[in-house]
């Protein structure tokens, strides 16, 4: 884990988490690769707006991170392929959610809604609670 993801008290649990996937492109690439094993130009060809700069470095930052495994084969030209970590893997329900969650934002958004869609309560059974600490039906 790279050493910029310091401890953090257990209230801070979520700030942890935006360290490691915050950003425009974490989340992104990681549904990509939760698709399998792909190479750099799949990854940017998935991504058409991420420049390739940016694309290494989300990489590496992954990497560090644990979430991302990096397999470079000498062959010519040299052959880089990146698949997702056990860690990286237990993230697919959160960017399940995540992914239904803006496909819903993007269909209501400018239109009335019957609200967000129905997804599963938090893994630890709690439920999730507002500002003023009401428990969230």
């Amino acid at each position: 884990m790279r050493s910029t993801t310091e401890p953090t008290p257990e209230f801070c649990a979520i700030e942890a988490a935006m360290e490691v996937l915050g950003g425009r492109w974490k989340l992104v690439i990681l549904k990509q690769l939760l698709g399998g094993t792909r190479r750099f130009s799949e990854l940017k060809r998935g991504t058409p707006q991420i420049t390739a700069r940016m694309l290494t470095r989300q990489l590496r930052a992954m990497e560090e991170d644990g979430l991302v495994d990096r397999m470079v084969y000498r062959e010519v030209p040299p052959r880089v392929e990146y698949t997702l970590t056990a860690t990286g893997r237990s993230l697919d329900a959160i960017a399940g959610l995540l992914d239904d969650w803006g496909r819903w934002y993007l269909s209501t958004r400018d239109s009335p809604s019957d609200g967000p869609p129905q997804v599963p309560g938090r893994a630890d059974g709690d439920p999730v609670e507002e500002a003023a600490g009401q428990a969230v039906p």
